[in-house]
């Protein structure tokens, strides 16, 4: 593993469980086939991964998870909703 490439990685993804986690992850799909964003002198795919998120071409993101309200929360919601806007409306 190249130090440089993993020094400029940190940089990038600064908490190293989440660097660690996308760099693998990247590192399989290179080794299965995938194809490489970047030149890189090395055929290491841990390197070419961490080039990539050193250059900026591969990030990640969490996903946000949609929550569903039961039909009495959303009652609450929504009445909630309409004291706000009826007090938005009185101090006007």
């Amino acid at each position: 593993m190249n130090n440089d490439y993993l020094y400029r990685a940190k940089i990038a993804i600064d908490d190293p469980r989440i660097l660690s986690i996308v760099a693998s992850k990247r590192a399989k799909q290179l080794a299965l086939g995938g194809r490489p964003m970047v030149k890189c002198d090395s055929e290491n795919h841990l390197d070419i991964a961490l080039l990539e998120i050193a250059e900026g071409k591969l990030s990640y993101e969490f996903p946000v998870k949609k929550v569903e309200l039961t039909l009495e929360e959303q009652v609450l919601a929504d009445a909630a909703a309409k004291d706000v806007e009826k007090a938005d409306s009185a101090t006007e």
